[in-house]
Formats: C-alpha cells, sequence, structure tokens
C-alpha cells in the first residue's frame, strides 16, 4: 500500500468529518444573524398592571411578555408555584384562576388583571390548612415535594369541578400534573380524603 492509499473505513470517517465542518461553516451566519437580529429587536415598553393575588392588589411594572408564573415568582416573591419544564406539561406551576386551574407559565401575566389568582400560599386560612393540605400530609403524598404546591392547586380545582367521584376520576383529570418520585396513589387517595371533607361540610 502507497502513502496516498487508504481503507474504506478510512474514507467514510474522513467524509463523515469533513462533512460535518463544512455544515457547521454552512450554518453559523444563520446563526449569527438570528442572534443579531434577537439582540437589536426593541425592548417592550413597560406595562402597569394590578394583580390580585391572594385577596390583594399587587401593582406591578412588568414587560408585557412576562408569564403569571414570573410576576409571581420573581416581582412578587410568592416562590410556592415551581418553574418546572415552563411548556405547560409538568403541572407544577399550576395556580388557580377565578377558581380555575390554569398553568401559571403559559399564562401572561398582563392578561390576568382584573382576575383573582389563588397560589399555594393563599389556600390555608390563618394558621389552619385547607382539608387537602393537611390530607397530603396524612396521606404522606409527597416525597421530593417539588411538584406538590401544582398537585393541590390542581387537586382543590379537581375536587371544586365535581371529578374527584372515584380513583379513576380523579387520575383522569388530575393527569395533567407529574409526579416524577411516584406518589400517584397518595395524591390520589389525599384528593378523595379532602373530597370527602369537602362533601361533608357542604352537606352532600
Amino acid at each position: 500500500m502507497t502513502s496516498y492509499d487508504v481503507t474504506r473505513r478510512e474514507l467514510l470517517a474522513g467524509t463523515a468529518v469533513a462533512g460535518v465542518a463544512l455544515a457547521g461553516v454552512n450554518l453559523m451566519p444563520e446563526f449569527t444573524s438570528l442572534a443579531a437580529a434577537q439582540d437589536a429587536a426593541p425592548a417592550a415598553a413597560p406595562l402597569d398592571i394590578v394583580l390580585r393575588v391572594n385577596g390583594t392588589e399587587q401593582r406591578l411594572t412588568l414587560d408585557p411578555r412576562t408569564t403569571l408564573l414570573d410576576a409571581l415568582r420573581e416581582h412578587l416573591h410568592l416562590t410556592g408555584s415551581k418553574k418546572g419544564c415552563g411548556l405547560g406539561q409538568c403541572g407544577a406551576c399550576t395556580v388557580l384562576m377565578d377558581g380555575k386551574r390554569v398553568k401559571s407559565c403559559l399564562s401572561l401575566a398582563a392578561l390576568a388583571e382584573g382576575r383573582e389568582i389563588t397560589t399555594i400560599e393563599g389556600l390555608a386560612q390563618s394558621e389552619e390548612l385547607h382539608p387537602l393540605q393537611a390530607a397530603f400530609i396524612e396521606r404522606d403524598a409527597f416525597q421530593c415535594g417539588y411538584c406538590t404546591p401544582g398537585q393541590i392547586m390542581a387537586g382543590v380545582a379537581c375536587i371544586a369541578e365535581g371529578h374527584a367521584g372515584s380513583p379513576q376520576e380523579i387520575r383522569q383529570w388530575m393527569s395533567g400534573n407529574l409526579c416524577r418520585c411516584g406518589a400517584y396513589d397518595h395524591i390520589v387517595a389525599a384528593i378523595q380524603d379532602a373530597a370527602a371533607v369537602s362533601s361533608s361540610v357542604g352537606g352532600g
């Protein structure tokens, strides 16, 4: 074999490396121009908004692109609502808006003006835990606890919506809230307990 002879494997390897290098060269201008365009985009004018959170009006000046989750966590320091996937898939950021569950990572703060927002911090009444909070403790329905605020807020809505009639129904209507620790059986049991309490209090 001469110095110019190469094996088939060496030829394929060299071609692959060259292809990747060329692709990188061709793509770089596009990435550079995109980054430059984003940097050059004018900043949005801030908005003065009033959010009613846990029964208290909060006046904020926010970028109109601010999510409700970021407004709660970064501006009002209500960090109970957690940042999880940022795509509305895990449910860790769930809060109540006018009594209905919403994924706060997908909701713009500016569009929540005039609505009644309840976070996990506003669920207890003074020193008395909400029945579902108490049931979560009793049933050991959390492990790492990261998803727990969203699970509880979704569970409160699940009960209020009348979707806690059976374990199967609870699982279906809580399917938008994920628990990586796998405490689903305990979560379902806690919701059943709290639903029974709510039913007895309501005279059902």
